[in-house]
């Protein structure tokens, strides 16, 4: 009975404390004044934008989220009335620094500058140098100007020059060029970049050993040509998702000007799905075509498409599916490929709730196909095409976030299935990016 009893008492005062429990749901509150505290370049009509949701809120749960100083107005407020302070440091006017970018197996550093916030509307104008561990090198002078107009809308200018080599393919690019880019939101994540450019375009030999199909495309060449570019993005994670899907189209027709003429349509798909224990389900699928557009235009290896390596399909050398000639990637006009993925935990869970939550084990299999396949009007025979000669790879590696901006990746893969003339990489394959399949 006396353990019974001593229950009873733990439940009584369980009760009381629900009873005292105050749900801020039901408080109403709403905000009178909204005061902006060490404000000193940025315009009045920029903060009312960033603020004017605070007007919204019907009660004290809703503003408490916005983790503000709150007090109460004085007789001349509304009864439930708040007034809402924000303490704010500007950036400063010049800021710089030296970084470190990684992205398609390469690491580079970046040395840059930016003049954030120039005309109090969020203007910025930024300059980049990058140099990379593969001799490549880049330098851009950028200039944006948000609105504040619905939508988001954005205008950016730059001016560029990027340089590296593509020993899989034999040659060296240097693009020298320009674009215009007008960015919005038609709906919550749902963004769209129109932009044009103009790009002087430079291939080289990179190697004594350049197959000879590969130098008669190399040379000078001129570029204009304007893009679409849709993505909507609902994961909760950019590098190791456990929920949500992500798609982007990108359309782009060249030979507004130039000697190079073609329309180009690539998109990519990708969901993911939690099925519990902290096991990640994903899916991906990718893929592209491209048509010369005149007879007096034309396009050359750096605009067809290429397939393989640890960033595509794994279980193949960089560039390694699809045509070749003297070992030279050549590239197509057509690919597709798609990806199954299962991630998990590391055995045990070393390092759980820390540096342990930044790895993940995972099992993949890849499947894709590139060529320049002849497509009509029978879909069931343009079905065939695409599904005819396969490449085919699995296998199992561990994962790690870096920053939740770029992933490693260290697999044992195993490729099943592959054509004549492809370079395979069996075995251990390490990759480093930004976007996998």
């Amino acid at each position: 009975m006396g353990t019974v009893y001593a229950k009873t008492l733990i439940e009584e005062e369980q009760m009381k404390i629900d009873e005292n429990k105050i749900s801020l749901d039901k408080i109403k509150a709403r905000v009178d004044k909204v005061h902006v505290d060490g404000v000193g370049r940025t315009k009045d009509d920029i903060l009312a934008k960033a603020v004017k949701d605070l007007f919204q809120a019907h009660n004290f749960e809703e503003l408490i989220n916005f983790f503000l100083f709150l007090s109460t107005l004085g007789p001349e407020a509304s009864p439930d009335g708040v007034e809402v302070t924000f303490h704010t440091v500007e950036v400063r006017r010049v800021v710089g620094g030296v970084n470190t970018l990684v992205g398609n197996n390469e690491g580079s550093m970046v040395v840059g500058m930016k003049l954030p916030n120039l005309g109090g509307r969020g203007e910025n104008l930024q300059a980049e140098y990058q140099y990379g561990t593969k001799r490549s090198y880049g330098f851009n002078a950028t200039v944006t100007k948000p609105f504040i107009f619905r939508g988001n809308p954005r205008i950016t200018g730059a001016v560029f020059q990027h340089a590296a080599d593509f020993p899989w393919s034999g040659f060296r690019q240097i693009d020298r060029g320009t674009l215009l880019e007008v960015a919005f939101e038609s709906a919550p994540q749902i963004h769209h970049s129109f932009r044009w450019e103009g790009i002087w375009r430079e291939l080289k030999c990179a190697l004594p050993s350049t197959a000879f199909a590969v130098r008669e495309e190399t040379g000078h060449s001129l570029k204009s040509s304007i893009k679409h570019i849709l993505t909507r993005d609902t994961r909760d994670n950019l590098v190791l998702p456990t929920a949500g899907t992500f798609l982007r189209l990108n359309q782009e027709l060249a030979g507004l000007g130039g000697d190079i003429g073609f329309f180009k349509q690539e998109f990519e798909f990708q969901f993911n799905q939690n099925l519990g224990y902290d096991m990640i389900l994903q899916g991906s699928l990718m893929g592209g075509f491209m048509k010369r557009t005149s007879l007096d235009k034309s396009f050359n290896i750096a605009d067809r498409f290429f397939l393989g390596g640890p960033l595509s399909l794994r279980g193949f050398m960089m560039r390694g599916v699809g045509p070749h000639n003297e070992d030279n990637a050549l590239g197509a006009e057509s690919y597709w490929a798609t990806g199954l993925h299962l991630y998990s935990p590391l055995p045990f869970r070393p390092g759980k709730g820390g540096i342990g939550e930044l790895f993940k084990t995972h099992l993949f299999l890849n499947v894709g196909n590139i060529g320049n396949f002849q497509f009509s009007d029978d879909y069931h025979q343009n079905l065939i095409t695409l599904l005819t000669n396969l490449r085919l790879a699995c296998g199992a590696g561990i994962v790690l976030s870096v920053g939740h901006v770029a992933r490693f990746e260290l697999n044992y893969c195993v490729p099943i299935r592959y054509q004549p003339g492809d370079k395979l990489n069996p075995g251990l394959q390490f990759g480093v990016g930004v976007t996998f399949l």
